[in-house]
């Protein structure tokens, strides 16, 4: 894969209670991910959950680290759910669950 920047990637991804799109954005120093379903999207923690709330928004957060940083949208399948807007816990959505288990969960409500 070419590592031509600024670069956007998005794709179809499959769970059990449904479709999802998969987003990667890249660019010289940063990048983001996120599984954005009907209802919510889960994310990395770029997002602002103040706001997101404030607009009614399910969003849970994903945190990596500057080691292991949230590049692809499959990174956020193992990583641990760290906070969420008070719509997504409204869904089910625990701190600590999986990404996976969040994404599932939005699925299923949506």
């Amino acid at each position: 894969m070419s590592d031509i920047l600024p670069r956007t990637i998005t794709r179809p991804m499959q769970f059990q209670n449904g479709c999802a799109n998969g987003m990667s954005h890249r660019w010289q120093g940063g990048q983001y991910c996120s599984i954005m379903t009907r209802v919510g999207i889960v994310g990395c923690g770029i997002y602002d959950l103040k706001t997101a709330a404030e607009f009614g928004q399910a969003i849970a957060i994903a945190k990596g680290t500057p080691d292991h940083p949230l590049v692809d949208p499959e990174d956020l399948l193992e990583a641990k759910i760290v906070d969420a807007t008070p719509q997504a816990t409204q869904l089910g959505i625990a701190i600590g669950m999986s990404g996976k288990q969040a994404v599932e969960l939005m699925l299923e409500k949506g």
